[in-house]
């Protein structure tokens, strides 16, 4: 399923793919019809940009999983800024692209992502690596951490290294390497909704008003 509020955009992306053999169950305008399509037609991805109206990239990918916890979200997006990268991320994101990659890229992320893989390019693990990195400097948040080894993939994902590279550089599988991927993902969802709530509760927001 292909999610972009630029039609010409929209259709071009859907028409790439299903040239190269991809089968584009729907297409949306904007988020809100894409929480609304997506349960008719169970995609098991969803392309999906992040400046939308009605309902942000964000917003929507997270009502997707909610309702269909099983497909995966590829960001396609025109934005490299930290804040739209983590936010996706944070919402439960499977990888996030910039709109300057070729085709050959978007094809190959897509069947990554359908493959249960996190595609990570060197713009997200940069902006994951100085999120945990701020984390420490502000003396840590008592979210989880990054293991050694996380840290060592990330760096060389970073570097634009493949994970098959990563693989052969350190002597591990493919998978192990997708594995930790996956995992720094997860923790930093886990630590965002850790952190949301310890401040809140500081703040007294969850006070009644």
């Amino acid at each position: 399923m292909v999610v972009d509020d630029h039609p010409m955009w929209r259709e071009g992306v859907a028409r790439d793919l299903g040239e190269r053999g991809l089968d584009v169950v729907a297409t949306a305008g904007d988020g809100a019809a894409a929480a609304r399509i997506a349960p008719a037609v169970r995609p098991d991805v969803v392309v999906m940009d992040l400046q939308m109206p009605h309902l942000d990239g964000a917003g929507a990918t997270a009502a997707i999983l909610e309702v269909l916890p099983d497909t995966r979200v590829l960001v396609l997006s025109a934005s490299a800024e930290q804040g739209d990268v983590l936010g996706a991320v944070r919402a439960g994101a499977a990888g996030y692209l910039v709109k300057s990659a070729q085709v050959s890229e978007l094809v190959d992320a897509v069947e990554r992502t359908a493959a249960g893989q996190a595609v990570f390019g060197p713009e997200l693990a940069g902006l994951v690596l100085g999120e945990f990195r701020r984390r420490e400097r502000e003396g840590g948040t008592g979210g989880p951490e990054l293991t050694a080894r996380e840290t060592e993939v990330l760096r060389f994902v970073a570097k634009g290294m493949t994970a098959r590279r990563i693989a052969d550089r350190l002597g591990l599988s493919h998978r192990t390497v997708e594995n930790h991927v996956q995992n720094v993902l997860r923790k930093l969802q886990l630590a965002n909704r850790v952190e949301l709530t310890r401040y809140a509760i500081e703040q007294g927001l969850d006070a009644d008003t």
